[in-house]
């Protein structure tokens, strides 16, 4: 639980606070610095280091986790269910287990507390987010791959936009569960820091060397953009490309912090890419290992000059 007078931000606003224009309605995410560690090796994915006799034992485990996100998205509806026509005060976890058609124990083997059942899908959201992390191209820009792993999170959002929306609109009537949502956001947020962190050095943390700073508030910066775009999506009532304007904060931030983050630390001074416009013409310079994203933003970026 948050203390009173802490700041808070992410997807949510003050229950009965007064209507603000999109432009100002800047939220942010608790900021959670997390020391820097060396960068990790991805992990091999299922299907590389499966044996051939474990396939059976495989199907089980991806059977097993499917009837337990079943589990909790039914209890987690029935939960909505009675906060909506109850309250949540009046609410008590036998009833959302009564609701859900199951015992008390089988609710808490899944939930902690009732605030926390209406928010099934995070930690296996954040499982698939951290798989975007560990897969990484190695020549992948990191922040790149940061917008990547978040996009998790919102396709968590709308995969049943209906379902988020009611959230949305409970999560800010009640303190507790806004509380919780703003946990569940920050987890995303100290991932996210971790990993660009991890392409620093320890060495890197000395006075003068601002990369480990960019890091962090790089991290920060793409879980705003995803939270701003979230926030204005759901107040919409879930309709439209929420993806699409995804891609346009995105590009945002990078244009905001560049594209040194992590690639080619060595010569930092050289630029993945450039373009320029001469009179007709449009030269290009690259490194050989620019990230194909890179290349085409420097080329759109030179266009609009022209």
């Amino acid at each position: 639980m948050l203390a009173d007078g802490v700041g808070w931000g992410g997807l949510l606003e003050p229950a009965g606070s007064p209507p603000r224009h999109a432009h100002t309605d800047a939220c942010y995410v608790p900021h959670m610095p997390q020391p820097a560690k060396a960068a990790r090796t991805p992990r091999p994915s299922v299907e590389a280091s499966r044996e051939p006799h474990g396939t059976t034992e495989s199907a089980g485990s991806r059977r097993a986790a499917a009837q337990r996100l079943t589990m909790r998205r039914k209890l987690a509806a029935a939960a909505m269910e009675l906060f909506a026509t109850k309250g949540y005060e009046a609410t008590t976890v036998d009833e959302i287990a009564a609701t859900a058609g199951v015992a008390r124990r089988t609710f808490f083997r899944h939930f902690r507390s009732k605030e926390e059942a209406i928010f099934p899908d995070h930690d296996d959201t954040l499982v698939r987010a951290e798989g975007v992390l560990d897969a990484a191209p190695p020549h992948e820009n990191p922040l790149d791959t940061v917008c990547r792993g978040i996009k998790e999170v919102m396709r968590m959002y709308a995969a049943s936009p209906a379902v988020s929306v009611e959230r949305y609109r409970l999560t800010r009537e009640v303190p507790a569960l806004r509380e919780r949502e703003i946990a569940s956001v920050a987890r995303y947020e100290r991932l996210f820091t971790r990993y660009l962190l991890g392409h620093f050095d320890e060495g890197a943390h000395h006075v003068g060397d601002d990369d480990p700073l960019l890091a962090e508030v790089a991290a920060s910066a793409v879980v705003t953009a995803h939270n701003h775009v979230l926030r204005r999506w759901l107040r919409g009532g879930g309709e439209g490309d929420v993806e699409t304007q995804l891609d346009h904060a995105f590009a945002i931030v990078r244009e905001t912090f560049g594209t040194g983050i992590g690639a080619g630390r060595s010569d930092r001074s050289t630029p993945a890419a450039t373009a320029r416009t001469e009179g007709e013409v449009l030269v290009t310079v690259a490194r050989t290992d620019a990230p194909l994203g890179e290349v085409m933003r420097a080329i759109e970026k030179a266009l609009k000059k022209s």
